[in-house]
């Protein structure tokens, strides 16, 4: 195959899920119902933490900014994938894929800090509950998602720009719904000794580190919470770790398991079926996940919908 330069580079090929003519309305339709779902979900979660006063906690302002966050990472990937779909056109721009991979590892890791602050404000809640709100204010919770954000700004421009370096052989095709930094590489006709480094230090970094964090501050709330005389009050200190911890299943262990198994194989149609677990159902999930099991989400949200049918 032929080398070409960046500059000479315009476009790559998302393959999708499936090539199959007769599965594109489907697909297409699962896609819309999915997105539409995701969006509905997530921005009424954060209309109802903003009007409701009682929801004006640590806990749910973190809440609210994980919403954003799902939000945003599919709206970064479903829209140019059903317009994929619908146009019969798999085509995306070079900028537009460079540009794709930099917001994706921008809200994956800006999802992976959140998880991380919202690990910490339940063991500071369990383990020094006399101390929470001294130590959870306003100030420290605004600092930490900015800074999260920051570093998965950073983060992503980092391996975006070192992409840039990158030659591609011609007729460039990406077996993948969106361009995903691990595919990208793969398809790379030169050297990309550099990128693979920085991912696996970046990803150990930013990833294995604050999942460490996590299991840290669970192994402190288990001890405490067994230490809790009473049944009642036991089940209560679980009931409101328990949606967290599913999140976090979801998330890492679908994010995890996609990387490690792209790592180990070039055929990547198993990889990007697999994708969709962190990709498009942890952001849909996540809205049901933490309002069907927390009462004061579910109050919030009948509020909240009673107050817009008050308004017709």
């Amino acid at each position: 195959m032929a080398i070409g330069n960046l500059s000479d580079r315009t476009e790559f090929l998302l393959l999708g899920l499936s090539q199959d003519p007769e599965l594109q309305p489907l697909l297409f339709g699962i896609f819309l119902t999915i997105y539409l779902i995701t969006a509905a979900g997530n921005l009424l979660i954060i209309l109802a933490i903003i009007f409701d006063s009682h929801l004006h906690t640590p806990m749910y302002f973190f809440l609210s900014n994980l919403s954003f966050t799902d939000f945003c990472f599919s709206t970064t990937i479903i829209p140019k994938m059903m317009v994929n779909i619908q146009t019969q056109d798999k085509s995306i721009s070079y900028i537009g894929c460079l540009t794709q991979i930099c917001f994706v590892l921008t809200f994956a890791g800006l999802e992976n800090g959140i998880l991380v602050m919202m690990a910490y404000d339940r063991f500071v809640a369990i383990c020094h509950p006399l101390r929470y709100t001294a130590i959870m204010n306003i100030k420290l919770c605004a600092l930490t998602v900015v800074l999260s954000f920051v570093i998965s700004v950073l983060d992503a421009l980092l391996h975006t720009l070192m992409a840039l370096r990158l030659s591609f052989c011609t007729d460039i095709q990406i077996p993948h719904y969106f361009c995903e930094l691990a595919q990208l590489l793969k398809l790379a006709c030169s050297d990309i000794l550099i990128n693979n480094i920085l991912v696996y230090v970046v990803t150990s970094l930013l990833g294995v580190i604050p999942l460490c964090g996590i299991i840290f501050s669970y192994t402190q709330i288990v001890s405490s919470v067994i230490k809790i005389p009473s049944a009642s009050g036991k089940y209560k200190a679980f009931s409101i770790c328990g949606s967290h911890l599913i999140v976090v299943c979801l998330f890492y262990g679908t994010g995890f398991g996609v990387y490690l198994s792209s790592s180990g194989s070039h055929s990547s149609p198993k990889s990007a079926i697999a994708s969709i677990m962190y990709t498009v159902v942890t952001p849909m999930m996540n809205p049901f996940i933490y309002s069907l099991r927390n009462k004061d989400m579910m109050e919030a949200l009948g509020k909240l919908l009673s107050r817009t049918l008050s308004f017709h």
